[in-house]
């Protein structure tokens, strides 16, 4: 009767003749010589012949036990400061050669190759380097090569060799060996060769790590500025980048750290609309063609913006927004700074002025205060990002940009949005993806006439918009209302119809969505649910 595969694999479990192999040689190896001393006396004791380097020579050597250097084997010297040692067919033909295997045999014994049965070999330190130095050089020197090459090969042919990667595994291998008499079954093999691939991925999951966190932590290779100092004055700052790619500064001082962060943000935000009476756009017109659009910046959130037929016009409606927050503000458009806009603008205290386009005789009146920044957008500006990078605890996040204003337009209310408020909308969630979250913001006409930001919750978020929308003197009838995220109850809308707001728009997703939908569908509300939710921490 024919034996069947499970028959057959017990057979083998058991027959030492076919599954246990004596220990006869073995390459030793290590950095760590903690709890080496016992495994290698018992080797010796066991007749096992044992072959060595450098560090690990002198230590077995120091034990009173003979050692055979590699150097025999190879007739090579450790060369390149130490780079290559093992790296010879008469090292890796000893691991690997198959001892059923006659060819094997065979061109072993041409070469003079002799058989290595067990390899005990760890790796260098290169976790604890990168912990220890900043030094890329010390670094990279802990790179092993040798090390992974020669644990691989023993694991790949644990049929016939035995592989210990891990100091820890010192006593496992000495307790076995003494019970069975200076043998291993090929399941304690196996048992080990697994030990040292993971020993492997994980070293080299270690090496890619640090060379992605490195190219992250200077992601453009391009010259380095120091600033003047951090977002406080006793922090330290420098810049990575090119800034004379995005920009032509005209007139001023220094940008500042802060400059920076807001001119970013004013930038992401412009970049949503083309530009108007430039001759050319900033950027591709990713989403909706606008008129002249103009915006505040203060500290990265949006302050003021509106949208215009003329920048004049879009400017004085931008800065009645909130005429207080613009103070000390980040100013940018995505049209021609004409002399009258110049002059309005000049009556206000301000950072920074970003346009695409100046006239002469409006840079005339701008130069007036010397420290005042001036940049002119280059064509390539809006188009920078494609990942955006945040260091935290002790490594970098990375994330693609948010792209996109929304992903569906389900009108999903008491009636159809008009042609206006449809207008409105999409302009008011363009406005809420660039404020922090929680971020309500509320749009009548093409302008921001409140906004509430950086709230725990949406509803305060809501009343700081509303109070916004008072103290400046806005009749929030026929508003609306955008949200950077869904609305978790109705309140929100609710609150809102009964300031005067007559459309919403949210990304959905919440268990209670239907809340809100009733209650527009109640009060004959137009709401829109775009499936694309903004969230800016």
């Amino acid at each position: 009767m024919r034996a069947t595969p499970i028959a057959i694999g017990v057979a083998r479990l058991f027959n030492s003749d076919i599954m246990n192999k004596k220990i006869q040689s073995a390459l030793i190896s290590v950095f760590y010589k903690d709890g080496l001393e016992p495994l290698v006396k018992l080797l010796s004791e066991l007749g096992v012949t044992v072959y060595s380097t450098g560090g690990t020579q002198s230590f077995i050597e120091k034990l009173g036990i003979k050692v055979i250097p590699v150097e025999n084997l190879t007739s090579y010297p450790s060369i390149l400061g130490g780079r290559v040692k093992t790296l010879h067919p008469s090292v890796f033909g000893g691991i690997l050669g198959k001892r059923d295997d006659a060819t094997h045999v065979q061109e072993m014994k041409q070469y003079n190759i002799p058989e290595i049965d067990l390899v005990i070999v760890d790796l260098y330190p290169f976790e604890e380097t990168v912990v220890s130095t900043t030094d890329e050089k010390k670094i990279i020197e802990k790179i092993d090569i040798g090390g992974p090459s020669m644990i691989r090969g023993a694991a790949k042919n644990h049929n016939d060799v035995v592989v210990i990667a891990n100091k820890k595994d010192y006593s496992l291998l000495e307790n076995i060996l003494r019970e069975q008499k200076g043998e291993t079954s090929l399941e304690q093999r196996r048992m080990f060769a697994i030990k040292a691939f993971d020993v492997c991925t994980a070293y080299d999951t270690a090496i890619s790590n640090y060379f992605h966190q490195l190219s992250i932590t200077t992601p453009f290779n391009k010259e380095e500025k120091i600033l003047r100092y951090g977002e406080n004055p006793h922090q330290q700052a420098t810049f990575f980048g090119d800034l004379d790619k995005l920009f032509e500064q005209l007139n001023g001082k220094e940008l500042s750290y802060n400059n920076l962060v807001d001119v970013d943000a004013a930038v992401q935000l412009i970049s949503e609309f083309s530009v108007s009476g430039a001759g050319s756009l900033l950027v591709p017109p990713r989403r909706d063609r606008e008129g002249a659009v103009f915006a505040i910046i203060k500290h990265t959130n949006v302050c003021g913006i509106a949208s215009r037929p003329i920048v004049a016009d879009a400017w004085k409606d931008a800065l009645a927004g909130d005429p207080e927050s613009a103070f000390g503000g980040v100013l940018i458009c995505n049209g021609t700074i004409d002399k009258a806009t110049a002059v309005a603008i000049n009556e206000i205290f301000f950072e920074v002025l970003i346009a695409p386009k100046y006239n002469d005789d409006a840079l005339t009146v701008l130069k007036s205060k010397k420290n005042r920044i001036l940049l002119q957008l280059k064509s390539e500006a809006g188009n920078q990002k494609s990942e955006m990078y945040r260091s935290l605890l002790n490594g970098v996040l990375i994330q693609s940009i948010d792209e996109g204003n929304y992903a569906e337009w389900k009108e999903a209310g008491g009636r159809e949005t008009t042609a206006a408020e449809k207008e409105d909308l999409k302009f008011a969630n363009l406005i809420g993806k660039h404020l922090k979250s929680n971020a309500i913001a509320l749009v009548k006409n093409k302008q921001l006439v409140g906004k509430g930001c950086g709230q725990t919750s949406r509803i305060d978020s809501l009343r700081q918009a509303i109070e916004k929308a008072k103290q400046f003197g806005f009749d929030l009838h026929g508003a609306v209302m955008a949200s950077d995220a869904f609305f978790p109850f109705n309140d929100c809308v609710k609150m809102g119809h009964e300031a005067g707001i007559t459309a919403f728009i949210h990304p959905g997703g919440s268990i209670r969505d239907n809340d809100s939908i009733e209650y527009c569908k109640a009060n004959n509300l137009a709401m829109v649910i775009t499936g694309m939710r903004h969230f800016k921490h």
